[in-house]
């Protein structure tokens, strides 16, 4: 399979996510980063991302008051 087929193929999840596989695969195997590193970064990220969400749910005026700006 070609490339170009595999785009074709793919939906624009699926695309995005075999992005972010190669690159990381890349990467690892490169050297510039190991495995635990990602996968540290990936839990800080998922956490900042879930205290957004739990502060928008605990107040949701402050969220409508950010949209309206």
């Amino acid at each position: 399979m070609s490339f170009d087929e595999a785009i074709e193929m793919a939906s624009r999840d699926e695309r995005f996510m075999a992005t972010v596989y190669a690159m990381n695969t890349l990467l690892i195997h490169k050297g510039i980063y190991a495995q635990a590193e990602f996968e540290s970064l990936f839990v800080e990220w998922m956490q900042k991302e879930q205290r957004k969400t739990s502060a928008k749910r605990a107040n949701p005026a402050v969220t409508l008051a950010a949209a309206q700006h």
